[in-house]
């Protein structure tokens, strides 16, 4: 629905000139009216707006990159507020004649402001505390979500108010010399519990673009954090950082409590009651960052974890946290053979077995994965 049409609707409601019943009709029949094309030319108008999206602003580098070392400061700068500029009011000028395509150029001036903060900053040597330049741009994504609400701009604000928070982070523990997985550890863990927020903001089909945006932020996300994050759990100690200068047990503690009361207001904003089982997956999440586990410990409680997403996924009738689950646990099983089994055996014993274990262990989680989708797909009808 265009905002323009909610604009004149309230305005007439508000002088009386119709009522509501009328003003929700209207509504009805306008969005029937815009869905209808999107519909059968969808593919093709993703395809092109994402292509010419990406073309435009990959263009639009290349251009800046090649002259830049020629500019100077003052030129560089102007041209900088200039790609921000032209991006947002070419996204302006389409909204009523394109939607989309304005939402894809809004997009790109968002992104041009991110490139524009960081290379103000360099021009100008503005380099005393690097996370800020972040925080002014999530707050630009934010600014532009407040007046577009498109989930172009949505995303950004996803991605970018994470990363500031995690940018202080590292910031801090660079200024106390504090490096290695010891503070990661913490970092990560952070973000696979908003990866996990994130996948299960999905709810049905009838979603709202934000929603399947960020349920794909969180799916493409979550096996490549988890996979860090238990290593990490058996490989470092965030508790050795107390010893060191500047670094309290409070520190580690407040960061804790931070980044994973993140995920849960975001999950309660996004999914209301139904926060509880966010409450409950953070009970396998939290010892991830408290204790030290061995290698078997490790690949234990990943299996544990994986079945548990699973059974969120039938509980809910999400399929993507089911085969999401049931990749991990595949993935869980084939690295420990070829970590712990893999090794003890002969080269040609090791190759065959590893074989076996792909065809006999694929055959029968794939059978699992369709009897349980055929399951959840009886339970959703």
């Amino acid at each position: 629905m265009l905002p323009l049409l909610n604009n004149h609707l309230q305005r007439w409601l508000e002088a009386g000139l119709m009522d509501a019943e009328t003003a929700e009709r209207i509504r009805s029949f306008e969005s029937e009216q815009a869905l209808a094309p999107s519909v059968r030319l969808r593919w093709p108008i993703l395809l092109a707006l994402a292509l010419g999206t990406l073309m435009v602003g990959a263009g639009t580098l290349l251009f800046v990159a090649a002259h830049w070392d020629g500019l100077s400061p003052a030129s560089r700068f102007a041209l900088v507020l200039a790609q921000v500029a032209l991006f947002h009011l070419g996204g302006a000028w389409f909204t009523l004649r394109m939607p989309r395509l304005a939402m894809a150029l809004h997009g790109l001036g968002t992104l041009a402001l991110g490139a524009g903060i960081f290379l103000a900053g360099q021009i100008f040597n503005l380099q005393e505390h690097w996370p800020g330049g972040i925080l002014l741009w999530a707050l630009g994504a934010a600014f532009a979500w407040a007046l577009l609400r498109d989930w172009i701009q949505g995303s950004l604000l996803a991605l970018l108010a994470p990363a500031w928070l995690i940018s202080e982070w590292v910031a801090w523990l660079e200024a106390r010399n504090v490096h290695g997985a010891d503070g990661a550890r913490i970092a990560i863990l952070a973000c696979f519990a908003l990866a996990l927020t994130y996948l299960t903001a999905r709810r049905g089909e009838d979603d709202p673009p934000l929603r399947k945006a960020l349920g794909w932020i969180g799916g493409l996300a979550l096996l490549p954090l988890g996979i860090p994050s238990l290593a990490l759990a058996a490989e470092s100690d965030p508790t050795r950082l107390i010893g060191r200068e500047s670094v309290h047990w409070i520190h580690l503690a407040l960061a804790l409590l931070m980044g994973q009361l993140l995920s849960i207001i975001v999950a309660w904003r996004l999914r209301g009651a139904a926060v509880r089982w966010n409450l409950l997956a953070l009970v396998w999440v939290l010892p991830l960052a408290l204790i030290q586990f061995s290698e078997w410990t490790a690949y234990a409680w990943s299996a544990l974890g994986c079945l548990g997403l699973v059974a969120w996924g039938l509980r809910e009738g999400r399929r993507e946290r089911l085969n999401l689950g049931i990749a991990g646990f595949a993935l869980t099983v084939f690295v420990f053979y070829f970590a712990e089994v893999m090794g003890k055996l002969g080269r040609s014993l090791g190759l065959l077995g590893l074989g076996l274990l792909f065809l006999l262990g694929g055959w029968q989680l794939e059978r699992l994965r369709r009897r349980l989708s055929t399951r959840l797909a009886g339970g959703a009808r």
